[in-house]
Parts: structure tokens; sequence; C-alpha cells
């Protein structure tokens, strides 16, 4: 699979070509377009306990759709629901990733929900995360751009939990509080997460609750 990001990073959008044979999965609403070639099926992707724990848990779409190119340079166009960055990620091994941020994957990977801890249950994020493993590229959105940061062994990086994307296995982390209470609830900050190396992490350059918390009041209120 070949995967081109184009219209970064404000509005991205990956562009896959699969060979004859290849089969992408990707999240359920995130095709674009793509060309004739492409078979598609719908499924919850390892049944539905799995599917089960991606959508109540994980906070993806309880089914995702396999595309199959029936021929050489079919091309599948993916876009993620909100404005923002796209990356294609190859991976061996285990990629820890935020909710809503996961779009697509190749086969040979495999996408569950997986328990964050107990030292993620004051995060924004909830207390599960998608667990994505195996070998072969994954597709990432963000909301904003995306910016990753390579830690070296024992390097600690602070993020607010709101523009955590994703991180790679044997990246230590942990919420916590700004300071004191006074200053979690009044400084804007709320909790951010100590990220410690040695691997990769992705952060977004927007945070959707900051969004909403900014555009919520600003709507009309129906009148009883």
């Amino acid at each position: 699979m070949q995967t081109e990001i184009l219209y970064g990073p404000a509005y991205s959008t990956a562009k896959c070509t699969l060979s004859a044979g290849e089969t992408v999965r990707a999240e359920a609403g995130a095709m674009l377009a793509m060309s004739a070639g492409l078979a598609m099926e719908t499924s919850t992707q390892g049944g539905v306990l799995k599917g089960l724990r991606r959508s109540v848990l994980g906070g993806e779409s309880f089914f995702m759709n396999t595309f199959t190119a029936q021929a050489d340079g079919a091309e599948l166009w993916l876009a993620p629901a909100l404005a923002g960055d796209v990356v294609a990620w190859p991976i061996n091994g285990t990629l820890y990733v935020q909710s809503g941020s996961y779009l697509a994957s190749s086969a040979g990977v495999e996408v569950d929900s997986s328990w964050g801890g107990a030292k993620t249950f004051f995060s924004r994020e909830g207390l599960f995360i998608l667990k994505v493993s195996g070998q072969g590229d994954v597709v990432l959105s963000s909301y904003g751009a995306l910016h990753a940061i390579d830690l070296q062994p024992g390097q600690t990086y602070t993020v607010d939990t709101g523009h955590m994307v994703a991180w790679t296995e044997g990246v230590n982390y942990a919420v916590r509080k700004v300071g004191s209470w006074k200053s979690t609830f009044f400084s804007g900050e709320g909790l951010v997460c100590d990220l410690t190396g040695p691997g990769r992490i992705y952060i977004q350059t927007r945070s959707q609750d900051a969004f909403l918390g900014w555009l919520i009041p600003k709507l009309p209120q129906s009148s009883s």
C-alpha cells in the first residue's frame, strides 16, 4: 500500500494506492472516494465483542469497512470528520491511539481497545484507548496539525490531554493536574500527561474540547 497525504495540514486527505489483492481497513464513514476495482465489505472486524469494545470503550465505530483491490493501481481516498492533518505511520509492534484519531490501517494490523490503567482516570480521553498492533501501515488523523516528537530514554514531555493523538509502546505516561486544584480549574490548562521515552509521540495543535468550550456558550438557547 502506498499512501500519499494531500492538502495538509488543514484539510488533509489520504490517497491509498493498492496492488491487486491488498486490503485496507477503515473507520466507518472515512471513505471520501474510490476508483473502480475496489470491493468493500462491512463487518465488526473480530466479532461482536471486539466491535463493542472498540465502540463502547474505545470511542470508535462498531463496524469497520474493508476495501480489497481487484486490480493493480486501485485508489482509495480517506478523510477524517474534523478539519486537520493526516499521517501514514508504519508500525512493527504496538501503538496506542486516543479515541477518534484512528482512520485506517493495512492488512496485518489489528485494532482493539485497551485498559489505560487507573492513571488515566481523570483524563478527558477516558479510561480506555485504542491498541493498534501488528506490522503494516496505520493512518491517523488529528484536529489541527500533527507534530511528531521522538523521545530519548528518560526524556519527558508534558502535553495537555486534549492534544494527545498517539504514542508507541515503551513510552511511559501519567495524567496529572497542572498545579493546585485552583490552577487546574481556572488556568484553562486542565489536566496534562507526562510522557517519558524512549519512543515517539504524536500531538495535535488544536483541541476538540477547547473548541467546544468556546462554541457551546455562543449557541442560541432554546426557549421553553
